[in-house]
């Protein structure tokens, strides 16, 4: 059994509601936030402890996972620290937001001798499982082509969070802390990214950050692919689209779960469609979203055959990050991977 202190009980609460979901794996011991009342409910709920004192997870030798759900400006410090208290890290995203701090991390992992797993929660659920299902199976052929729409309504209530929308407590804005989700999909299936070009703008709330963006993107494997991104919108959707040589792929419109819908898979040979209906009809049960997400970290602590998030992908994600917002503020197409000269290798806030 992997017993968790979850500190931050915002997104916290969900993660909460996940391990309880997996009760043969995980017990969540402590529930830490500075407001007491915010922990005492997913606390409750799972008969775990509040508290506000994070001191008293990282102290305590019965917790093997420190779960981090606190504002980005403070992942990396907390993340430091539980990885110096020999404690296993679950961190929210984005893991840093520097490529230099994320680096720190991996040294930090590599001398604990520690896991820190970055939350990317929208790679499970049914459709993500047929989608690697029919890459792996060769039903796909080479990927060509992606459309990627994340399109939310954020506005005053949304903000009324002081730390929100500010580049010294969120330290990005709508590339960083919303699209960071589909970017990490779209490489998950597509692979690397080559080159970008992107533009950002703040056009729908009186915010710090960008809350708009259009990026271009050339993967490595030579496919392109498009991500439009606006916190304006009227209600909230996430829209993927990814067009392979043999097969076009289209999401629903859930905006925190795309694993949640139904999701359709259209041969480009109409004679293909039964045999890949009849493939996917073949695939067993996937957790969605956090369950599914918690279940690879659980096997890959315990040693076994696991898909957890690596690393490395959440170092890809800082990366990427990075070149989106020097190709926005020079307007240049920026190459990736970023080396450690380049001039947002330690930050890109202002």
């Amino acid at each position: 059994m992997i017993n968790v202190a979850v500190i931050g009980a915002g997104i916290g609460a969900q993660h909460v509601e996940a391990y309880a979901a997996l009760p043969h794996l995980f017990i969540v011991l402590r529930v830490v936030d500075i407001k007491l009342t915010l922990a005492s409910a997913p606390a409750q709920a799972v008969g775990a402890t509040p508290s506000q004192n994070i001191d008293d997870a990282l102290q305590d030798p019965d917790i093997d996972v420190i779960d981090i759900c606190l504002p980005p400006n403070l992942h990396v410090e907390y993340a430091l620290k539980s990885l110096a208290h020999g404690k296993h890290v679950v961190c929210e995203k984005p893991i840093a937001t520097s490529l230099k701090d994320a680096n720190i991390l991996v040294f930090a992992m590599q001398k604990s001798g520690k896991k820190l797993y970055p939350v990317f929660q929208y790679r499970w659920g049914p459709p993500l499982q047929q989608l690697e299902a029919l890459i792996f199976g060769g039903w796909t052929g080479k990927p060509q082509i992606a459309a990627l729409e994340t399109h939310w309504a954020r506005g005053a209530e949304y903000y009324d969070i002081p730390w929100r929308g500010t580049w010294a407590g969120e330290q990005g804005g709508a590339v960083l802390c919303h699209a960071i989700h589909s970017h990490d999909l779209l490489c998950h299936f597509f692979g690397p990214v080559r080159s970008l070009s992107a533009c950002v703008a703040t056009r729908a709330n009186p915010i710090e950050t960008e809350d708009c963006a259009a990026i271009s993107f050339e993967m490595t494997c030579g496919a392109l692919a498009t991500s439009n991104i606006t916190l304006g919108a009227a209600h909230n959707e996430t829209r993927l689209k990814f067009v392979f040589e043999h097969l076009t792929v289209t999401s629903g419109t859930a905006p925190y779960a795309p694993g949640s819908e139904k999701w359709t898979f259209e041969t480009r040979d109409p004679a293909k469609q039964p045999e890949v209906n009849a493939f996917l009809n073949e695939l067993g049960f996937e957790h969605i979203g956090f369950t599914g997400f918690f279940t690879e970290v659980a096997q890959d602590l315990l040693q076994q055959n696991s898909a957890a998030v690596t690393m490395q992908e959440g170092i890809a994600s800082i990366e990427l990050v990075t070149a989106i917002y020097h190709a926005a503020r020079t307007g240049a197409r920026v190459s990736l991977p970023i080396s450690s000269d380049h001039p947002l290798y330690e930050g890109w806030t202002p």
